[in-house]
């Protein structure tokens, strides 16, 4: 068997001043953290006059909170910490708190308390804070309600909710509509003239339309229950649909469009498809607007000019003034007005006139 070889050697000095003197017991007890010893030395430590609490001594001593909390419930479990609360003077609750440094029982530390005088109030209580008589509530008291549901909004709250039913007046008259002809069907009643028991002749756009049907159940939740048998008849519905000019984007959003709202269960999916397929409308392709032409912008030197309409080798642009469409060099000179003079003479009854001979020569006087 080996054996420790650590020897240690303790050297002890007996202070002469501020010192406390702790039992064993304390400094070893088996029970106590070393925080809750730590406490309980440090209260002892304190002079009788002094006040200080224990989240005070824990903050001075470096004790965190979950430590703190930890060995105060130690402390009073093995009898040294014991604490209550009364009502002082004043309407004042107190905490009174008792440290000892051997373990008390309840009754022991009850007889302590009574001899521990309670703290006087020197100040008057202020009629403001004197407590008011209290007004009784209107009614008969009434026991809380056990049962049914809480009157709070809870879907701010309430994860998973199930969808609020929107339903359209197309929607509920589709379902009716299916569920119509299938009371009808179920008294073997003959099919419509239009579509007869084996169905329209096999179109170019069958294999299609059947891809298109296989994906219906893609589409929606409520069409993935189509019953395999139908899967043929659908079939040859959407190859009228494809052989009308109708694209398969086209019938998946006809027949999203006819499904009822988001929470409305659909009992029938393949008679709902197959009422909607019945009729195959025309197409009709969106007419697209003209394209505007696109403006060209001048720059700022250039707005306002415009290009001369004249013979010119290459364009010619000027400012005009008013609506002129040519530039000052094209526009044709204004006819100069003579220039004024003496007003002439009037004619007297002396002076004839000659009158213009055979040859058609005008001869003056």
């Amino acid at each position: 068997m080996e054996l420790d070889s650590t020897v240690i050697y303790r050297h002890f000095n007996a202070p002469s001043r501020a010192f406390s003197q702790f039992s064993h017991e304390i400094i070893r007890h088996p029970r106590l953290t070393s925080d809750a010893v730590r406490l309980l030395t440090w209260q002892l430590s304190l002079p009788t006059h002094a006040r200080e609490s224990f989240s005070t001594t824990a903050q001075r001593a470096r004790i965190g909170g979950c430590a703190f909390t930890r060995a105060k419930r130690q402390l009073k479990e093995e009898g040294f910490v014991h604490e209550r609360r009364i009502q002082g003077p004043g309407g004042r609750w107190v905490t009174q708190q008792l440290v000892s440094s051997t373990p008390l029982t309840s009754d022991e530390a009850a007889v302590l308390f009574a001899r521990s005088p309670l703290p006087t109030c020197t100040n008057r209580v202020s009629p403001q804070l004197v407590p008011s008589p209290r007004k009784p509530a209107a009614g008969q008291p009434t026991t809380p309600v056990t049962d049914g549901y809480p009157d709070e909004y809870l879907r701010e709250d309430t994860s998973h909710l199930p969808a609020e039913p929107a339903e359209s007046v197309e929607a509920v008259e589709a379902v009716e509509a299916v569920e119509a002809v299938e009371a009808v069907e179920a008294v073997d009643e003959p099919a419509p003239a239009s579509l007869p028991a084996d169905g329209p002749p096999a179109g170019p756009h069958l294999e299609d339309a059947r891809a298109l049907v296989g994906a219906l159940p893609l589409l929606s939740p409520a069409l993935r229950h189509i019953p395999p048998g139908m899967r043929d008849e659908l079939a040859r519905l959407a190859a009228r649909w494809l052989d009308a000019g109708h694209s398969s984007a086209d019938v998946h959003e006809h027949v999203l469009r006819g499904l009822p709202g988001t929470g409305t269960p659909v009992h029938r999916p393949g008679g709902l498809v197959r009422y909607l397929l019945r009729d195959v409308p025309p197409r009709t392709l969106p007419t697209l607007p003209p394209p505007t032409p696109a403006r060209i912008r001048l720059s700022v030197r250039l707005e306002g000019t415009r290009e001369c309409s004249g013979p010119h080798t290459q364009p010619m642009l000027f400012r005009p003034l008013a609506d002129e469409t040519l530039c000052a060099e094209c526009a044709p000179a204004p006819a100069t007005a003579p220039a004024p003079g003496p007003a002439p003479a009037p004619a007297t009854p002396t002076e004839a006139t000659s009158l213009p001979d055979t040859d058609g020569v005008h001869t003056p006087s």
